[in-house]
């Protein structure tokens, strides 16, 4: 399942380099994540960077985009080809 990130967002800067694979980027009014190249930090780390870091907890999961964890490991075989 991809991450998303909530209005909360007080844009602290903090989450987009901290993304492996480049998915979170400045939206118009806060920062988004591209849910196609969103795994959850799957590949790379144990847990998802952009949410430890967070300093107001505004990363859920998306529920729009529901993954399993061989889905996401797929997806970052395909991002790092």
């Amino acid at each position: 399942m991809a991450l998303m990130i909530t209005d909360e967002c007080i844009n602290c800067d903090v989450c987009e380099p901290e993304c492996p694979n480049e998915a979170i980027s400045q939206g118009d009014e806060i920062y988004v994540i591209d849910p196609d190249r969103c795994t959850e930090c799957v590949g790379h780390y144990d847990e998802p960077q952009c949410q430890q870091v967070c300093p107001v907890d505004c990363i859920p999961h998306d529920p729009e985009h529901q993954e399993s964890e061989a889905q996401l490991m797929e997806k970052y075989e395909q991002i790092t080809a």
